[in-house]
């Protein structure tokens, strides 16, 4: 098992995070059904205070670094492949930032507030530069 080291206040504290797979539902359950409603986070508002992941109980939310600052900050998103639309971490978010979208709206919503699509897109598909003679 991999694990990403991240030093924070000058060195004084290590946190260890676990590096998930490219995939974060493998390995877990499908879904049953489509869910009615999709949990889509704005990222704009999250702290990161992860008040949302222990009440998933299909263990579809995860944490993905900040976009203003990466190695300090994480933000949660949620694994839509996984989500069965049960509400509870839109309940239980303190800061509101977390939604119920439809099935037709909650793709173009996730494009527009969260991290993966904005921050990873196209990430690993670049061709890496060989040194020529």
């Amino acid at each position: 098992m991999e694990y990403l080291k991240a030093s924070y206040f000058s060195g004084r504290m290590t946190i260890m995070f676990q590096k998930k797979a490219e995939n974060p539902s493998v390995g877990k359950a499908d879904r049953k059904k489509p869910p009615r409603h999709y949990a889509v986070i704005d990222q704009r508002g999250c702290t990161g205070c992860h008040a949302c992941i222990p009440v998933c109980p299909v263990d579809c939310i995860e944490q993905v670094p900040g976009v203003e600052h990466p190695d300090f900050m994480r933000v949660v998103e949620v694994d839509q492949d996984r989500c069965i639309g049960c509400e509870a971490c839109a309940k239980i978010c303190p800061w509101e930032t977390i939604f119920m979208e439809s099935p037709a709206e909650y793709e173009n919503k996730m494009k527009e507030w969260t991290v993966r699509s904005v921050l990873y897109e196209g990430l690993g598909t670049q061709e890496i530069p060989t040194k020529k003679d």
